[in-house]
Parts: C-alpha cells; structure tokens; sequence
C-alpha cells in the first residue's frame, strides 16, 4: 500500500490520491515514467518526482524513520505489509493505579516474528534492555497504546526512544473501519482463540495476578505472562485484519482490478 500512496507529497491530500489512481497513476513508479500529471506544474512535478525517489531508497533500505518524518500518523497503517516482518507487538501490564498515584509497569510483553519477549519488574525490566528491544525492530503495533502503553512507558523511562518508529495504533484503526470494542471483543469477532486458563482474563485479573506474584505464587507470573503474550500474539493477527480493512476503505482496489 505504501507505493500506491501518495499523501507523503507535500500539498497531496487523499482526494488528489484518489484522482492520482483515477488517472492510472497507481504506483510511485508511474508518477516517476510520466512526463505529466493531472495539472501538476513541472517544477513542482520535479520536486514530487525527488521525494519520491528518496522515499522508494528510504523502503529498500528498510528506513521506517524516513515515513513517520513525513507520513501522517493516522496513515502509518501503510507502512504494515512492508515492515510486518520487523514489527514489535507491544502490550504493558500496570499494578493498576495511575503514576501519578505510585503506579508502574509490571510487565513489557512484546511479539515479533522472533517470538515472544517479556520484561518483567524486579528481573529484566530496565530502560537499557527495553531500549535495545525497540532499537531492534522498526514498527510498532499496539491496542490504544497512543494513548496508555506509550505515555505510560515514557513516565516510567523518561529517556526511552520510541517515536521514531511508525506506529499502528489498532484502537483508531478499528473506529476508522466502524468496528467497536476492546482487544478481546475483536478476538471474538475475528475468531482469535486464547487458551482455556486465560480466555475469560481482563486487565483487573492482570493486577490480582501479579499481587499474587509478589506474595510468592510463582503460578501467578505465570499466567500473567501468558495472558500478556496472547495479548501481543493478537495484535499482530489483528494487524493483518485491520490493514486490508483500511486499505478497502481508501478505495485503491477499484482501481488495481481495473488495472
């Protein structure tokens, strides 16, 4: 979906995108082989021609910062077929207060094509390790983590680098497609099953699980950590769902069947 977008142009909306495609200018490589473009000026033609000659080294290099510099973020969803293989799913757990009322994180969970990773406090949470997670992926998928995942994060580890990588909220993605309901709700829509132990889990569960950790329950951990992983497992399936949603709703397909 990247290549066939071109609201990365300065001055290019999503209406003039859509006229784009009208017109058979469908991909980056058929704005660059045509000589002219709808009304397009040619100096302002050269300039667009430039940027999106940086902008297909930027995707052949892998270069996620190059699009969350100059893509929206309400469109960073564009970016997930070509970087589904370095995303990082991520979902905390909290101790259920506020930080501003002695809250904190109490597990980091975060999926890949590499498999799962928890972090958890007291053993292997730390800004460095967490850090070096990040610095090893080049997308980010989270469930309202605009929102809670991210500013909690940044409260807890003022320091850590996060915004420089394009970010697929899921939580806006499925308002954009007129779907409601939390992570567990669209597990059920979308037939995701979780494992028996766990399927009736929700964030309150999380934070009576770890209580029971720190009174000594291993068992507890345990079943926290498999709660979080279903977590970050799903929004990575989700991820495929709700890009082929959006994608519908832009109206490209219209014009590749026609192609």
């Amino acid at each position: 979906m990247i290549k066939n977008s071109f609201i990365l142009l300065d001055g290019v909306g999503e209406k003039t995108e859509r006229k784009l495609w009208r017109n058979g200018i469908l991909t980056w490589e058929d704005f660059l082989s045509s000589e002219k473009v709808l009304d397009i000026e040619p100096t302002r033609k050269s300039i667009y021609d430039e940027f999106l000659n940086k902008a297909s080294e930027a995707l052949i290099l892998k270069d996620s910062e190059f699009f969350c510099k100059y893509l929206k973020k309400r469109e960073h969803w564009r970016l997930f077929k070509d970087f589904s293989e370095e995303c990082l799913c991520l979902d905390i757990e909290t101790n259920g207060l506020t930080p501003e009322k002695g809250g904190y994180i109490t597990v980091v969970g975060i999926y890949s094509i590499r498999g799962y990773t928890a972090l958890i406090r007291g053993e292997n949470l730390s800004d460095r390790i967490l850090q070096e997670l990040i610095d090893n992926h080049k997308y980010l998928i989270t469930f309202y983590g605009s929102i809670f995942d991210i500013p909690f994060l940044k409260k807890q580890f003022p320091n850590l680098r996060i915004e420089h990588l394009p970010h697929f909220d899921l939580f806006f993605a499925t308002k954009r497609a007129g779907i409601s309901g939390g992570l567990k709700k669209l597990e059920k829509t979308f037939l995701i099953n979780r494992q028996k132990e766990i399927e009736e889990l929700n964030g309150y569960d999380a934070v009576k699980l770890w209580r029971d950790y720190l009174d000594g329950s291993k068992e507890a951990i345990e079943v926290l950590l498999c709660y979080n992983k279903a977590d970050t497992e799903s929004l990575f399936l989700l991820s495929h769902i709700f890009y082929n949603k959006l994608k519908d709703l832009t109206g490209i397909k219209e014009f590749l069947i026609n192609e």
